[in-house]
């Protein structure tokens, strides 16, 4: 089975154990919550479907998109991602990447410590389990 690493230039700060997971963040201007479903697979990390509840500056909801339950769902056809490139910011108004499994979120900081300046950009990809 694939697990869901986290690190940089791949180095591995955290390793999940799952097939699937829901990134999800609130846009820092807007204030609008944005979530993506992906599943993790050899090939690399897989959008499945996402979600936006509005538009704004920059947010432009894709024309195939669908109102259901107060937020628009559609389902991006792209490629797996080798890797989900991610900056995460200091300022105040931009909250955390949470990070949704078994129906349960969390912040990134619960893995790898809160954003900070030194360590802006954090990348998510497909990998094997650790042995040992």
């Amino acid at each position: 089975m694939m697990q869901l690493c986290l690190g940089l230039a791949g180095v591995i700060w955290a390793q999940l154990p799952v097939t699937g997971f829901t990134l999800a963040w609130q846009h820092s201007v807007e204030q609008i919550r944005w979530e993506e479903d992906y599943r993790v697979e050899p090939a690399g990390l897989r959008l499945h479907e996402a979600r936006v509840r509005g538009s704004g500056a920059g947010m432009e909801i894709p024309e195939d998109a669908v109102l259901r339950d107060g937020s628009w769902h559609y389902r991006p056809q792209l490629a797996p991602l080798a890797q989900l490139r991610l900056a995460r910011s200091t300022a105040e108004r931009a909250a955390d990447y949470q990070l949704c499994t078994a129906g349960q979120c969390r912040a990134l900081a619960h893995w790898l410590g809160p954003p900070s300046a030194g360590q802006p950009v954090v990348e998510l990809w497909s990998c094997a389990p650790a042995v040992g």
